[in-house]
C-alpha cells in the first residue's frame, strides 16, 4: 500500500504530542496509552486523534486506559471523534471539539494573489491586541491569535487591523495556523489573504502548516489554500469514578 507522505507527517506530529511512545496503527484501529503529560488534550483529560483510518488515544491513568481500550475498540474509527458516539458509551462530563485537522504540503499550497497590502507585525503588537479584543471571546479563543509565536500578517482598513494570521510553532516542526477577521469584515476574502501569507512563511521556514477548525467558514478558507482534511480531534473530561470494565 502506498504511503501518503503528508498523512505520515501529520501522524508524526500527534505521536510526538502524545509525550509517550505510541504510533497510529498501520491498518486501521486505535492505540490507547497512558500519558499524564500528553498534549492531545488539556491536563487530566483524554485526547483522541483520528488521522486517516487510524487513531491514537491518550488518557492520564492506567485504569482509564484499560477501560478505553475495551470500550473504544467497539466503535468505528470514523466515529471516535464524534462526541455523541463516545458520550453514549463513556461517562463524559465535558467535551472540547471535535475539530477537523487539515495539512498542506509545499506542492499542494495554493497561494492567494496579493491584491491587498499585507503588513507584518510583531506578535503581541497593540494593533493586533485591539483586533482580538474587538471580537466575541469565543471567536478570539477559537482563533488562538493571542498565542502566535510568528509574525502576524495583517490587513488594515484605515488605521485599524481588520484581519490577521500567524502561527504557533509546535513540536515536530509544525506551524499551527491562527486566523482572525473583524466581525464586520467577514466574507470579503480577507482571511484567505492573510492566511496565505502566514502559510507561505511557515513553508519557507521548513514547517508543516496545520489548520485546526470547527466552523465551516474556517474550513473553507483552509480548503481554498490547498489544505487537505486528514482527520479530527476530540478532547474529553471523563468521570474517572464511573469508568467500568464490561464483563
Amino acid at each position: 500500500m502506498a504511503v501518503d507522505p503528508l498523512l505520515k507527517q501529520a501522524q508524526g506530529v500527534w505521536e510526538t504530542l502524545a509525550a509517550v511512545p505510541v504510533s497510529f496503527p498501520l491498518v486501521g484501529g486505535l492505540n490507547v496509552v497512558t500519558s499524564p503529560a500528553s498534549q492531545l488534550a488539556p491536563p487530566s483529560w483524554t485526547g483522541i486523534v483520528v488521522l486517516g483510518d487510524s487513531a491514537i488515544v491518550t488518557t492520564p491513568t492506567d485504569r482509564a486506559a484499560q477501560v478505553l481500550r475495551q470500550i473504544l475498540a467497539r466503535i468505528p474509527t470514523s466515529s471516535l471523534t464524534s462526541a455523541e458516539a463516545v458520550g453514549a458509551v463513556l461517562p463524559v462530563s465535558e467535551v472540547l471539539g471535535p475539530a477537523v485537522l487539515g495539512y498542506v504540503s509545499r506542492d499542494g499550497f495554493r497561494p492567494v494573489p496579493a491584491d491587498r497590502c499585507v503588513e507584518r507585525l510583531a506578535p503581541g503588537h497593540q494593533d493586533l491586541t485591539t483586533l482580538v479584543k474587538s471580537v466575541p471571546p469565543e471567536d478570539a479563543g477559537e482563533s488562538g491569535m493571542d498565542e502566535i509565536t510568528s509574525a502576524a500578517f495583517v490587513v488594515r482598513k484605515g488605521a485599524d487591523v481588520v484581519a490577521a494570521a500567524g502561527f504557533q510553532v509546535w513540536p515536530a516542526a509544525t506551524a499551527h495556523l491562527c486566523v482572525l477577521t473583524a466581525s464586520g469584515e467577514r466574507g470579503r476574502g480577507l482571511a484567505r489573504q492573510v492566511a496565505s501569507a502566514a502559510v507561505a512563511q511557515a513553508l519557507a521556514d521548513g514547517l508543516l502548516p496545520q489548520w485546526r477548525a470547527r466552523p465551516m467558514a474556517s474550513r473553507n478558507v483552509a480548503r481554498a489554500l490547498g489544505f487537505r482534511e486528514l482527520g479530527s480531534q476530540l478532547s474529553l473530561r471523563l468521570n474517572q469514578g464511573e469508568l467500568r470494565l464490561e464483563d
